[in-house]
């Protein structure tokens, strides 16, 4: 467990290291359709937030993307398949956050906050589109922002 836990309950250790894998099923599957480019581009995400995150993520970047592609493929067979009621249990979980984040040291739960929203809008943009165009769907434009979690600066 990174240092930044300590605090944290085992429940809360839990969510906080799904947060990755479910802000990823959320925004891939909201237009009802989880393809293989936004899992391609999650499990890529996951990898690369391992070395290039923001320091103080690195840690927590690399415990949370052990066997990123099996654990998303196995939290998408535990939520129902369409999306009107996938999403809002993912988005119950998510919301878990808002009484998570201010147990956490400030600095990083705002880089964590930072981080995952930037999750959500390259998932968002890797599937879909006309030459990059309108890559963004509207299902997932109205869940990109990550509304359901509050803003840890704020």
């Amino acid at each position: 467990m990174i240092e930044e836990f300590k605090n944290l309950t085992q429940e809360e250790v839990e969510v906080m290291y799904k947060v990755p894998v479910l802000v990823s099923i959320l925004i891939a599957g909201a237009d009802n359709d989880i393809d293989r480019s936004e899992i391609r581009q999650a499990v890529s995400l996951s990898k690369t937030k391992q070395t290039k995150a923001r320091e103080d993520l690195i840690d927590y970047y690399k415990e949370a993307g052990k066997d990123f592609e099996d654990k998303m493929k196995v939290m998408i067979q535990q939520y129902p398949a369409r999306s009107e009621e996938r999403n809002p249990l993912i988005i119950a979980e998510l919301e878990k956050l808002n009484s998570i984040l201010p147990k956490l040291n400030n600095n990083f739960a705002q880089e964590f906050y930072g981080s995952i929203k930037d999750i959500a809008k390259k998932i968002a943009e890797s599937s879909g589109g006309l030459l990059g165009y309108m890559a963004v769907g509207y299902e997932e434009s109205k869940l990109i922002a990550l509304d359901m979690i509050k803003d840890p600066a704020k």
